[in-house]
């Protein structure tokens, strides 16, 4: 993974309309409940979602599942950055899920995911050992008064691909 492949990743994955395209090719849901990049740097991504018709509930807040959608998306948009072109290839794969909900999500919420070097590092470790890696990440969610609404840990797993003969 080098800089001029994260880099290109996040030319392509920012630009609204390749977004777009990308949910809805691959993350079809994500697409349809309007998730958003807001920000992506090497450490750092932020998501958002706001309280829509298909993301609402009968409380009149943002139903929990989309809320989970977004938070996935701001450390795996970070774990597809790192696995972009990698060599040897990596796969992704979710493996736990912790959450916890703190106010009622109303309005835009932005997930943030500062686990960019922890990620490139397990990444790294799968690579280097070809034996699988884990990691939990943290994605925090807050209202646009910056009140947080929910926290999730996502436990990501990471295994290099085998080449077979």
């Amino acid at each position: 993974m080098t800089t001029a492949s994260t880099a290109a990743f996040r030319q392509v994955i920012t630009n609204p309309l390749k977004l777009k395209l990308f949910l809805l090719k691959s993350l079809p849901m994500a697409y349809l409940a309007g998730i958003r990049i807001k920000e992506l740097s090497d450490q750092e991504a932020q998501v958002i979602i706001k309280y829509r018709y298909l993301t609402k509930n009968p409380f009149r807040s943002i139903y929990f599942a989309c809320l989970a959608m977004a938070a996935e998306m701001a450390s795996g948009v970070l774990s597809m950055m790192y696995l972009h072109q990698a060599q040897p290839s990596v796969s992704m794969l979710v493996v736990g899920l912790e959450a916890e909900f703190s106010k009622k999500a109303v309005g835009t919420i932005t997930f943030t995911c500062s686990d960019g070097e922890a990620i490139a590092a397990a990444v790294r470790v799968a690579q280097r050992t070809g034996q699988g890696s884990t990691l939990q990440t943290l994605s925090v969610g807050r209202d646009e008064k910056g009140e947080e609404v929910a926290r999730f840990r996502i436990t990501w797993s990471y295994k290099a691909r085998v080449k077979k003969a």
